[in-house]
């Protein structure tokens, strides 16, 4: 087996603990209503070179009876800023989160990573039955 320089980095991500998202009340619950949140300021850092990643995020979930507070997820974003993790993995920590935070019919997290060595990389994790 080929031994990576990045084995044993990620093995921690899975049970990451990361801060409470808050949630406020969604006050058409059984609407056919879909939310966009979309930041194009998201940071963390390679997990080898420990240099800065950006990216922009688009969420877009159809709510139950929760959505996502801004200022919460906005901070949330903001303790990735010394993570080191791979873009593979931000997605679906995210989608963790905010699927326990809010219980959303359906969510999708597009994270949408600014090139490194000249490669974008565009990750998506998916929740449910995602609609178009």
């Amino acid at each position: 087996m080929n031994q990576s320089t990045y084995d044993d980095r990620q093995d921690h991500i899975p049970s990451m603990v990361t801060p409470a998202i808050e949630t406020f009340r969604f006050m058409f619950p059984g609407s056919a209503t879909v939310l966009v949140v979309e930041t194009s300021e998201f940071t963390c850092v390679c997990p080898k070179t420990g240099l800065p990643d950006f990216a922009t995020l688009k969420i877009r979930y159809r709510p139950k009876e929760l959505c996502l507070e801004l200022k919460s997820f906005k901070e949330y974003l903001l303790s990735f800023r010394p993570i080191g993790i791979f873009h593979e993995h931000a997605v679906n920590v995210f989608l963790r989160d905010f699927v326990k935070a809010c219980q959303p019919e359906w969510m999708e997290i597009v994270g949408i990573f600014n090139a490194r060595g000249g490669i974008t990389t565009t990750a998506i994790a998916t929740y449910g039955d995602v609609q178009p």
